[in-house]
């Protein structure tokens, strides 16, 4: 038998015997990855068949690399129930897919079957979780790396082996409308996140991937969308070395550190250079500086637009494979490698080095051993409670209450008519952001289903929808202000919608098309860019004309971007935001209204007063003097971390453990230990996110105003106090210094400890020479 059928050898051994064997024609065909899944198959009879079209691209490539999306639904893909692959129906379809490669290819090379998980798996029966942004509002990585091993347990069941996980981009600009896709403007706590997805999913290991419970994570986007110019999806970053350094890496940093099979590279380009083609972002970073031996997979169609630098299909594939692309995504460019080795255009050793990471990937996963799977597993795994009730916590834990006067919230008891009005009140789409599955009949908890559930008994609870997200209608106004004017609170559900239709128009990336007077309700998501992030449609005037009651109002703003919210939150006593909060999002909220769930969220952006005002984030750089407009303040409407309680928590002694340290001893390993007394000063019991931060100066470079170097979310009950403990050492002190160089060095912090940005206790310590 073939050494790389044996399991006794190593990876590296059945590595290199499997590549000795291989013609270029097979090394090319592990390279690519240019399906969509949904093209592979059709259903005659009732009986899922391969198409033709997948059986001539095995041919073509004697095997695949990857197949994309098969169980992929969405409008995009055009994929429901009538046509798709429910998670009943998943692993036998899986194996189908496999038996085909191991029957019908020379060397009966096993595919990776990649699918879209940025916030739970985007198929048929799909359990789907609350947003990014949503996550990084819990400020809570355990509960996201249970949540996320549940995530990886379902599509393993069904017979995947790669998640792609947004989860790298750092939200500076709010326009960009894939902000929902980001667990925070700050790199520290998206890097705790991150790190939390790839345990959860893959396990700490060496052989879990092998696991039928674990998943390969595919982590993206490889590096800066985030920071796109003008908010525009896939725009150039205009950033430098420096700013790559200290916002831009530190998540895919901590991502590599954990373990991460993959990274996807990004479409924006940086100082000129398109990710796709930065041998210095993807070899000389992710793989020399961090020793990440994994795969680096394009975005979709991402290589074939190097043609505007190459000027040809071959050289586009050469010059994203030289510089560290290894599987491609929908691109024709890779399929023309062949010919560009025989052009010398690239050399095969660099395919070689390619089809190397592809194929351990492949054996680190079991594929060789074990490629079929349990066909009877996913109906009893896929919508488990255990996991729908973890997306219900996240959904609690998200949700920020911005503002409470005269504690308005939770609602009183004895209220006898509750109004609840407004586009996302009872729109379950409208809750669940981009990359959403298409979701059985019956399914989810809007906010309406959930208050009404909620109310205490004898409570009327009447609706009207008011407006749309976009809509200029008038049509619903009137009967929104008669209901509110014979209500006793009037809950005002506002905000985004990532919605989108079939019969919308799609680029062929997939990304959402909608042009000023589209009528899609669409106002975020891939694609959707703004450049007024005021609610859209005629949402301000239903808020002021419900306001104009004089009935107290409640505004929950369900969102998928931090909206501009100055103008609305004037008219409301309570302001509560969800970023969308999933299918049990409903049930949460109404929890939180009625004050079974105390709410504990905290912002992990900044929320702007207008689109003016960007950039907002909290983290900006230091000027040396006061950062001011004259039409209106700089500080944001609520600042990054901020968010408020039904119980009241009190900072007291706030101590470190020494005034000063060495540098040379921070960089042998020496730490500061500081510790912060909490108490519950109220009378319900709470959560509590306790955040570090620091403000550095006199190192040598100009520092950013805030920098958070830690957080822990706590429970106390009424009266109960605790002491936390952090510590700050290398990790947290060090700089990329004048010369570009992690290192420490001399300067002064001040230490700073609260439940937000905005309001800390503060200490002073001196990093000496």
């Amino acid at each position: 038998m073939e050494i790389y059928r044996q399991s006794s050898y190593a990876v590296e051994e059945r590595v290199q015997d499997l590549l000795s064997r291989m013609t270029l024609q097979e090394k090319v065909g592990q390279l690519n990855q240019r399906m969509y899944g949904w093209d592979a198959y059709a259903f005659e009879d009732g009986e899922l068949v391969l198409s033709e079209a997948f059986k001539k691209e095995v041919a073509t490539g004697g095997g695949m690399g990857a197949l994309y999306g098969l169980f992929r639904s969405d409008p995009w893909s055009g994929v429901d129930y009538s046509n798709g692959i429910n998670a009943a129906g998943s692993a036998a379809a899986a194996n189908k897919i496999q038996r085909y490669m191991l029957e019908h290819t020379r060397l009966g090379i096993p595919v990776l079957l990649s699918e879209e998980c940025p916030h739970g798996h985007q198929a048929l029966d799909g359990t789907l979780l609350p947003v990014n942004l949503a996550a990084g509002s819990t400020w809570n990585p355990l509960l996201m790396e249970e949540a996320y091993s549940k995530v990886a347990l379902e599509l393993r069941s069904r017979g995947a082996h790669l998640g792609l996980l947004s989860a790298l981009d750092i939200l500076h600009d709010p326009r960009w409308g894939r902000s929902e896709e980001c667990y925070s403007e700050d790199s520290y706590l998206a890097a705790a996140l991150t790190a939390a997805a790839v345990q959860g999913m893959q396990g700490t290991g060496e052989g879990d991937l092998a696991s039928p419970d674990r998943i390969a994570v595919v982590l993206k986007h490889l590096c800066a969308q985030g920071a796109a110019l003008g908010g525009r999806n896939a725009g150039p970053a205009a950033i430098g070395e420096r700013e790559l350094r200290e916002i831009h890496l530190p998540a895919a940093r901590a991502g590599a550190a954990a373990g991460a099979a993959g990274f996807m590279a990004a479409y924006n380009e940086i100082d000129g250079i398109p990710c796709h083609a930065s041998e210095r972002l993807l070899t000389d970073v992710l793989r020399e500086e961090w020793s990440f031996g994994g795969v680096v997979m394009a975005d979709g169609q991402a290589v074939d637009r190097l043609l505007a630098l190459t000027g040809s299909h071959e050289a586009a594939a050469a010059l994203a494979l030289k510089s560290g692309v290894d599987l491609s995504l929908w691109d024709k460019s890779f399929s023309t490698l062949a010919e560009a080795v025989r052009l010398g255009l690239v050399g095969e050793a660099y395919l070689d080095r390619a089809v190397r990471r592809v194929l351990a990937l492949k054996f680190r996963l079991g594929l060789f051993d074990n490629p079929f799977t349990d066909e009877a597993r996913a109906a009893s795994v896929v919508g488990s409670p255990e996991i729908r009730g973890l997306s219900l916590q996240i959904a609690r834990e998200s949700a920020v209450l911005l503002k409470n006067e005269q504690g308005l919230l939770p609602l009183r008891p004895g209220l006898s008519r509750i109004a609840v009005i407004g586009p996302n009140a009872d729109r379950l789409y409208n809750q669940l952001g981009d990359y959403t599955s298409v979701q059985p009949e019956g399914s989810g908890i809007t906010v309406l289903q959930g208050i009404r559930q909620h109310a205490p008994a004898g409570t009327e609870v009447v609706h009207a929808m008011g407006c749309g997200i976009r809509s200029s209608s008038e049509a619903g106004l009137a009967e929104a202000a008669l209901l509110a004017a014979g209500a006793d609170v009037a809950v005002l559900v506002l905000g985004g919608s990532s919605a989108r239709q079939f019969g919308g128009v799609f680029e062929d990336n997939g990304a959402a098309v909608v042009s000023e007077g589209s009528p899609s309700e669409m106002d975020c998501g891939e694609g959707v860019d703004l450049a007024d992030l005021r609610l859209g449609g005629l949402q301000q005037r239903l808020a002021e004309e419900v306001a104009a009651t004089g009935t107290p109002v409640v505004a929950v703003i369900i969102q998928g971007r931090p909206h501009a919210l100055e103008e609305i939150e004037p008219l409301a006593g309570a302001l509560l935001c969800a970023w969308y909060p999933g299918p049990e999002g409903g049930q949460a909220l109404a929890e939180i209204l009625f004050g079974a769930v105390n709410p504990s969220g905290k912002l992990p952006v900044s929320l702007p007063r207008s689109s003016g005002q960007l950039p907002v984030y909290y983290n900006q750089k230091d000027p040396g003097r006061p950062r001011v407009y004259v039409d209106m303040p700089s500080a944001p409407l609520y600042p990054f971390g901020y968010g408020l309680s039904y119980t009241s928590f009190e900072y007291s002694g706030l101590t470190l453990s020494q005034p000063s340290i060495a540098a040379s001893a921070l960089q042998a390993g020496e730490e500061i230990t500081v510790s912060v007394k909490v108490r519950n000063a109220g009378g319900t019991a709470g959560m509590e996110t306790v955040q570090l931060y620091i403000r550095a100066r006199e190192s040598g470079i100009t520092r950013r105003i805030l920098e958070l170097k830690g957080f822990r979310k706590i429970t106390l009950a009424p009266g109960e106090e605790t002491i936390v403990i952090f510590k700050l050492g290398f990790e947290e002190l060090a700089i990329w210094n004048k010369n570009l160089k992690f290192s420490a060095e001399p300067c002064r912090v001040t230490v700073m400890a609260g439940g937000s940005s905005s309001e800390t206790l503060l200490s002073e310590l001196a990093v000496t020479r």
